[in-house]
Formats: structure tokens, C-alpha cells, sequence
């Protein structure tokens, strides 16, 4: 299970990362320029640590499926990305939306990238990350 765990936590976090690159870097870049005041210059970004965090989520997301959810299939895998996206989607959308003055675009942005980045590794979980059968 260990390889099973490795492998969808380093699958989820290339894809979460081709995700965010889409959403921030181009679906929400007109928003992000027009609040420039809020962000680090691009100088100044913490992409070291902004890959870090995205990995440990990642593990952090295999994890809780790997050990709390059973059985493990894609049904099982899907139904706890959709949750997992929901919570962490609302928090990070709309939690973010009502104490900083960020355009609803972004707080709709953020809510609808995290929930597909978590449906998405609801996906990748059902395929890797599976039981063996007893026959």
C-alpha cells in the first residue's frame, strides 16, 4: 500500500499543479492583476514553499482516503473528492471572499478550481489506490 500511497500523492500533485498553473495563470490572471495591492510582487513569491504546501496536501489527501475510507473503489474515491473539494473549496473561496476585498470571479474561482483539483484526485485515488479482491 505504501507504493500505492507514494505514487497517488505524487500523481495528484502534478496534476493539481497543471491545474492551478490553468486556473491562476490564465482563467483568473485578470483578477489577480487587478488586486495587485493584495498579492507579493512575483519577485517575492514563495514558490518553494507554495509546491511544498501543494505536495503535503496532497499526501495529506491520499492519506485520509488510504487509511479512513473503505471500500476502496472509484465510487468511494469520487464521492470523497467531491466532499473533500466542497469543504476545502468553501473555506478557500468564499471564507477568503468574506474578510478580503477579492472580486467574486476570484471567490468563484477559487471554490470551482479547488473542487475540480479534488474530484480530479478522487479520480487518480479509484485508479491507484484500490483493495485487492478476496476471491
Amino acid at each position: 500500500m505504501t507504493k500505492k500511497i507514494i505514487l497517488a500523492t505524487l500523481a495528484i500533485f502534478i496534476a493539481w499543479s497543471i491545474l492551478d498553473f490553468i486556473l491562476h495563470g490564465y482563467i483568473l490572471s485578470s483578477a489577480y492583476q487587478a488586486t495587485a495591492y493584495l498579492w507579493r510582487p512575483m519577485s517575492e513569491m514563495k514558490n518553494g514553499l507554495m509546491y511544498a504546501v501543494k505536495l503535503l496536501s496532497a499526501l495529506v489527501f491520499v492519506t485520509i482516503y488510504a487509511r479512513l475510507i473503505f471500500p476502496k473503489n472509484m465510487n468511494y474515491a469520487v464521492s470523497f473528492g467531491v466532499l473533500f473539494g466542497v469543504g476545502t473549496g468553501i473555506s478557500m473561496g468564499y471564507g477568503t471572499y468574506s474578510v478580503m476585498p477579492i472580486p467574486y470571479s476570484m471567490a468563484l474561482g477559487w471554490f470551482l478550481g479547488t473542487l475540480v483539483n479534488a474530484i480530479l484526485g478522487g479520480f487518480i485515488l479509484g485508479w491507484l489506490v484500490t483493495e485487492k479482491k478476496t476471491s
